[in-house]
């Protein structure tokens, strides 16, 4: 009878460790999405990052919102969530955001293409090849120093390896035009061989983030590099593995995929200081969002071993779903921002909902397997 206690007691306590669990349900990764998608469409022209004002539809924090929103629409059960988007797209007359060249400005554009492999029309996508084809014909000669003039003129931040590339990979995929992608590997192999630190296979931020130290570690900041490998999966899945481009994309995603592994948090979640998980505690799920999506993704993908790699997203993906709330907000989600920092249990912002609902796109394809 004490035997018998011992082992209730013990896989009592296996269960409460943090991220453990059975197989996670996919009808309940879906009901989770759901709640976060609503939540954040009934929300939507709130403010956030305590701006007194909402973020313009075109705005990149939208942007981001709505990737992970198509990808939740593909697996809702009416068209609800994609006219949505289709009506966003209406209100903005299928444009870019303001700004011709900044990586930001771009972002939208993913939400443009994917709406157009639906529904076809032309119009959602015209503006931004347009665009795309003035840059591409005259690129910016600015340098990729932080703070030199014109410089967000080209990726000269990390975060701009999420809003824009992938836009010029959907362009290749669609149009058969090989000047896209020529454009946009040239541009990202010069922002990683910028940014890219080799020895510990994450990105600075900015080059403003070199040889500087926190708390004795090099900063590299949790969504920032979240925003590298998201983008990462979005441009590899618009490109032919037996592309030379391809293999090119697939060796920094792996290299970065292996250190996400080891700098795991025991809660699940990603420090916001990437090597400095013990001065940065606090839980913050857009960045987490973002590697459970890529990870969930190479899992998928047959790019990732699911022995090594399952246990890692479905620890995230729990410690993701805890920070919901009640009413279905993301909460923990770190304002805006270029560095480690603060989040908050009731804090929310839209990139944080978008990169949650692309992690719960991979996460129920592969638990449905």
């Amino acid at each position: 009878m004490r035997l018998n206690k011992f082992i209730l007691l013990s896989l009592l306590l296996l269960f409460m460790l943090p991220g453990f669990s059975q197989s996670i349900k996919p009808e309940e990764v879906k009901k989770e999405m759901k709640r976060v998608a609503d939540w954040q469409i009934e929300h939507f022209k709130d403010c956030f990052s305590g701006r007194d004002k909402a973020h313009h539809i075109a705005d990149w924090t939208n942007g981001a919102l709505y990737v992970g929103m198509q990808k939740w629409a593909a697996m809702a059960d009416d068209d609800a969530y994609y006219n949505w988007l289709k009506n966003i797209g209406e209100e903005q007359n299928w444009t870019l955001h303001k700004r011709q060249y900044h990586a930001d400005d771009h972002t939208i554009g993913q939400m443009y293409c994917e709406l157009y492999r639906k529904y076809g029309d032309e119009k959602m996508i015209k503006a931004t090849r347009k665009q795309f084809d003035f840059i591409l014909y005259h690129p910016s000669q600015s340098k990729l120093n932080w703070r030199t003039p014109f410089h967000q003129d080209r990726w000269n931040w990390c975060d701009a390896l999420f809003m824009s590339p992938p836009v010029w990979a959907q362009l290749y995929k669609i149009t058969k035009e090989k000047k896209y992608l020529d454009f946009m590997l040239s541009e990202y192999k010069a922002t990683t061989d910028f940014l890219f630190d080799k020895k510990e296979n994450l990105y600075y931020r900015d080059e403003g983030y070199m040889g500087k130290l926190d708390n004795g570690t090099k900063i590299f900041w949790g969504r920032g590099n979240g925003w590298v490998f998201a983008g990462l999966a979005n441009i590899l899945k618009e490109l032919d593995p037996k592309e030379k481009e391809y293999k090119y994309f697939l060796k920094i995603y792996k290299k970065m995929a292996k250190k996400l592994v080891e700098i795991q948090t025991p809660n699940g979640h990603w420090a916001m200081s990437l090597l400095g998980q013990e001065h940065y505690p606090t839980p913050e799920t857009s960045g987490s969002s973002f590697f459970t999506f890529g990870l969930a993704w190479g899992i998928n993908q047959g790019i990732l071993d699911a022995e090594t790699y399952e246990p890692v997203v479905r620890k995230a993906w729990n410690a993701m779903c805890n920070c919901i709330t009640e009413d279905g907000m993301l909460g923990y989600v770190q304002p805006i921002g270029a560095a480690p920092g603060k989040a908050w249990p009731d804090k929310s912002e839209v990139y944080g909902t978008g990169a949650f609902l692309s992690a719960g796109s991979e996460v129920f394809k592969l638990y449905s397997k």
